[in-house]
């Protein structure tokens, strides 16, 4: 059983009563109570939230021991088959037709004779009614905790969606409440998001800018223009890169890497090499690539050594001999 329904059955149950009974004796189902061992009893965070929204306590039957609420066994059994066996041969189109036909043989069931004492189901819930519990004036609003880590994106999912927390968790756990409509996580018992719940699928996480690194922060602000007008602060040729950058692919954001990283390249080396290493690469290259300027930007310029005469005098042997190796009566 999901932990949802699991509340909802308690909170519908105790609207129908109009009251809130004192105790809770409920199965060790893992929706309800965590740990029951002889020692110490956990129960499930969830359910103690509704606990604590009703003030009842809750105080589990023991393991493996189902006498301890033999008379709440008996009666949902027989309940149970009574209403089934009624409707077995019914055929329902929709769940309100089913609602609606259960509700019935319910009510049906409540005012029913008792075979071995006078009286109804009815009549003897109102004798006792006065030691429930009064309903409290809010409404219930069921609550589903879970435990997690933080994943590298920052972002935890409540099953459907994900949704952000402050990037500095990652790696730490945290606690997710989901409502409804709404999703939070604590951190040491500390409420640090809170998001509005979506009902359907989404293909990109919910995140909330101020949950982002400063390095995350700075690629939202990233779009063609603005890489174009820092671009121009450069040089013509940087322009005509990034111009190339934003230009290859179907949508100008498949650029946007290559030009974050000009960017980056220009931090490093400076503007005025750049704008060099842009121009030198536009000559023999149409389309121009980040890891041919890393290239260009990394290997100093090299100028050409010119053989002076005094070299030639004294004969040098370079890599390429020149004439004087090979005239008659030259150095050997």
């Amino acid at each position: 059983m999901q932990s949802e329904n699991w509340l909802l059955c308690h909170a519908h149950a105790y609207e129908y009563f109009g009251g809130v009974p004192r105790l809770l004796i409920p199965d060790n189902l893992r929706t309800g109570v965590t740990k029951n061992t002889r020692l110490d009893t956990v129960i499930n965070r969830s359910y103690l939230e509704l606990a604590e929204h009703y003030q009842t306590a809750v105080v589990p039957a023991r393991v493996e021991a189902p006498k301890d609420k033999s008379h709440a066994e008996g009666t949902v059994k027989y309940a149970s088959t009574w209403i089934l066996a009624a409707l077995r041969d019914r055929v329902f189109f929709t769940f309100e037709e089913a609602f609606a036909a259960v509700a019935e043989k319910l009510e049906s069931l409540n005012d029913a004779e008792f075979k071995k004492r006078e009286g109804t189901r009815r009549l003897a819930y109102i004798e006792e009614k006065a030691f429930m519990h009064p309903l409290p004036v809010n409404a219930y609003e069921p609550a589903i905790w879970s435990d997690a880590t933080v994943p590298t994106d920052y972002c935890v999912t409540d099953g459907l969606n994900r949704y952000s927390v402050p990037y500095d968790l990652i790696g730490e756990q945290v606690q997710s409440r989901v409502t409804r409509d709404t999703v939070e996580f604590f951190y040491h018992g500390n409420r640090v998001a809170s998001h509005v719940r979506l009902h359907h699928r989404q293909p990109d996480p919910v995140v909330k800018t101020e949950h982002m690194p400063d390095s995350h922060k700075k690629y939202l602000s990233y779009n063609k223009d603005a890489f174009l007008e820092w671009a121009g602060t450069i040089g013509e040729n940087t322009e005509k890169v990034i111009r190339t950058f934003l230009q290859e692919g179907r949508a100008p954001e498949q650029g946007y890497k290559s030009c974050r990283n000009l960017m980056k390249l220009c931090e490093k080396y400076g503007s005025e090499k750049l704008e060099e290493a842009c121009r030198s690469i536009l000559t023999f290259s149409g389309t121009p690539n980040i890891r041919s300027l890393m290239q260009l930007l990394k290997t100093p310029v090299r100028q050409s050594n010119v053989s002076s005469p005094a070299s030639e005098s004294h004969g040098s042997r370079g890599i390429t001999r020149g004439a004087s190796q090979f005239r008659k009566g030259g150095a050997q």
